[in-house]
């Protein structure tokens, strides 16, 4: 995974043919197939979608091992991990900010969020995003090593895939409102603990953005629950605290507008913000590996020692390969038989 997470910082995603990309169409396909405007449908749709992912991870782990297992786990990471796609395109947004240049970066923040770039000011922008760095960090690479350093391949794929069904059907629209239910609390569910832990590591990283950690886990405290998302509003909030910013207000998607609290208690975020931000996942995102990488060590060993202490067939000296044990085993079973046969036919009741 620490291997996956480099490359990420290193290699650019491709522009064609990205592994989730290709699921993102599968999926597609699946619910154009699938949709219904009902619960059911959608809860069906998500095991349908989510439950190949986890099963390929599951099974190439099983299939290999060592250096083949260590490359494949990798790739995959370095697949499903996107922080320094993030970084980029916010840091487009901050250099469009910087120089002065509104056009180019309305046009650059769809790559962050979908609200409407063209109602929004220089701060708006800033705001939109400092909060998506805030709240992707957590979704596009804390989460995703974390349930890989749990679980492994199937965590890693498994979590990509509820992730991506949330940005397809998660969201509040009249086509999704049912059919995307089922999506969005399973994503709520996978992000729980990410989202906490993206709030603690961030407040451990807040000095080197200038914060102040116990600024951050008192604003944490205060307003992480205001969100309407229970997963988003720790992060943001964690991310206000570290900058001493405020964040939260009118967001407008389209046609739907949406009113949400504030979050932190310092001034309204500008271009500069954007890059500190940025400076700030980073920080997070190299944490979260080691704690996945960590993670990951201590279950294998734990696993390891729990097998080495579970009581199994009695060892049989001088017995080496695994035919040869059952053999002896067989053979030592019918020896105990014709003992107690033998046992039976004494008058006494005693071995002979």
């Amino acid at each position: 995974m620490l291997c996956g997470a480099v490359l990420d910082r290193v290699l650019p995603d491709p522009r064609r043919g990205h592994p989730v990309a290709a699921y993102g169409r599968a999926a597609a396909l699946l619910e154009r197939g699938l949709y219904r405007p009902s619960r059911a449908r959608g809860a069906a749709f998500a095991v349908l979608a989510v439950a190949p992912a986890a099963a390929v991870g599951g099974l190439v782990q099983a299939r290999t091992a060592g250096a083949g297992r260590a490359a494949a786990v990798c790739a995959v990471t370095w697949a499903v991990v996107g922080g320094a796609m993030l970084g980029r395109e916010a840091g487009a947004v901050a250099d469009a900010l910087e120089a002065g240049d509104l056009a180019e970066a309305r046009r650059r923040l769809p790559g962050l969020c979908g609200r409407d770039p063209e109602s929004l000011d220089e701060k708006g922008i800033a705001r939109a995003a400092v909060e998506s760095v805030a709240e992707n960090t957590s979704d596009a690479v804390v989460a995703p090593l974390l349930w890989g350093g749990l679980l492994g391949l199937p965590g890693l794929l498994g979590y990509r895939a509820v992730n991506t069904l949330d940005a397809m059907v998660g969201h509040r629209s009249l086509r999704y409102e049912r059919f995307g239910w089922a999506a969005a609390r399973l994503d709520d569910v996978a992000n729980w603990a990410p989202a906490r832990l993206t709030a603690a590591l961030a407040a451990a990283a807040a000095p080197l953005v200038g914060g102040s950690p116990a600024r951050v886990l008192r604003v944490g405290a205060r307003y992480g629950a205001r969100h309407p998302s229970p997963n988003a509003g720790h992060c943001e909030a964690a991310f206000a605290g570290a900058l001493d910013v405020r964040l939260g207000g009118r967001n407008v998607y389209g046609s739907r507008i949406e009113d949400r609290p504030e979050l932190g208690e310092g001034r309204r975020p500008e271009a500069a913000d954007v890059r500190r931000a940025v400076r700030l996942a980073r920080a997070v995102n190299d944490a979260a590996a080691v704690v996945a990488a960590v993670s990951a060590v201590v279950l294998t060993e734990r696993g390891a020692a729990r097998s080495a202490r579970a009581p199994g067939p009695r060892a049989l000296p001088g017995v080496r390969s695994a035919a040869a044990r059952d053999l002896a085993r067989a053979l030592a079973r019918r020896s105990r038989r014709t003992g107690l046969r033998r046992l039976a036919r004494t008058p006494t009741g005693r071995r002979p």
